[in-house]
């Protein structure tokens, strides 16, 4: 069974268990968490898109790491007037297992 969900503004398709990166979410390892918001289902041959989520379906998982990027530099830089800038960011994350993933009507 596959699904394509959706979390923190991005869309990751899935099946039982993948282990995904996601924007942070809260929560400490080992706790559950569970996306409602599912555009897609996939059991075998049988298709279920959502308009625009698919009623009563979810994708469980388990939250495996909660950590930081890789720093990524920004520099802004205008010619002519000396004019710079440099500043840093590490975008915080979440990996989770997917564990379940339940079609509507089940």
């Amino acid at each position: 069974m596959e699904a394509i969900i959706k979390t923190g503004g991005h869309q990751y398709r899935v099946k039982e268990g993948d282990v995904i990166k996601v924007q942070k979410l809260p929560g400490e390892v080992g706790t559950k968490v569970k996306f409602e918001t599912v555009l897609f289902l996939k059991d075998g041959e049988k298709i279920t898109f959502g308009a625009p989520i698919v009623e009563d379906a979810f994708v469980e998982g388990t939250v495996k790491e909660q950590g930081r990027d890789k720093k990524i530099t920004v520099f802004f830089y205008r010619h002519k007037t000396r004019n710079k800038k440099k500043s840093g960011h590490k975008q915080p994350f979440t990996k989770v297992q997917i564990e379940k993933i339940v079609a509507g009507g089940e």
